[in-house]
């Protein structure tokens, strides 16, 4: 709801004039504000390969807690099973993402684009800095999910821990190329 509140803003206030008191008159202050579309470019394939990672880690989190009760049989081996640490990997793809926003941030500042500079600069930075705040929540669950195969949690309880953090990784995946398209095409 915060993003479609921000959508229908962003599209409001591009339409509306600001009262100049100097010229006693409205004028346009809708400014052009020149992103730096390949660090978000690769900010967007960081974030898509994280999605892809913790797909893999939902995966194997339910083929564990669904193969627990045979592996419990004495004298069951279920063979080696690859044990490639996804969440782990989603995590540094998260902060990889995280660290590359930062790099726009501050790309958009040598560009002599700030918060205050005009409404459409203040905009990029409050939807991308909105997506950011809900990423790094992101980041916690994710955290949170690979403790509980670290600290031996039950099978099932690690398998709900990463299914809903999945989920709402890929929200954050979607939600990104949303406010990404709505930058690039309502400019």
């Amino acid at each position: 709801m915060v993003f479609i509140s921000l959508t229908s803003a962003y599209i409001f206030r591009r339409g509306l004039p600001t009262f100049d008191g100097q010229s006693n008159s409205y004028v346009r202050d809708w400014g052009a504000v020149e992103l730096p579309w390949a660090l978000l470019a690769i900010n967007t394939a960081l974030l898509a390969a994280s999605s892809v990672t913790i797909e893999f880690a939902r995966r194997k989190a339910a083929r564990q807690a669904a193969l627990a009760p045979v592996s419990a049989i004495p004298g069951i081996s279920l063979g080696d099973e690859n044990n490639f640490p996804w969440l782990g990997a989603t995590v540094l793809l998260g902060f990889a993402f995280l660290v590359g926003q930062w790099m726009a941030w501050g790309e958009l500042h040598n560009r002599g684009f700030y918060v205050d500079t005009n409404p459409s600069s203040s905009f990029a930075f409050l939807l991308t800095i909105a997506h950011a705040v809900h990423l790094a929540g992101g980041m916690i669950a994710l955290i949170w999910a690979a403790s509980s195969s670290l600290l031996h949690k039950p099978p099932e309880a690690r398998r709900i821990a990463v299914d809903i953090t999945a989920w709402y990784w890929h929200f954050m995946l979607v939600l990104w190329i949303y406010v990404f398209a709505l930058l690039g095409f309502a400019r």
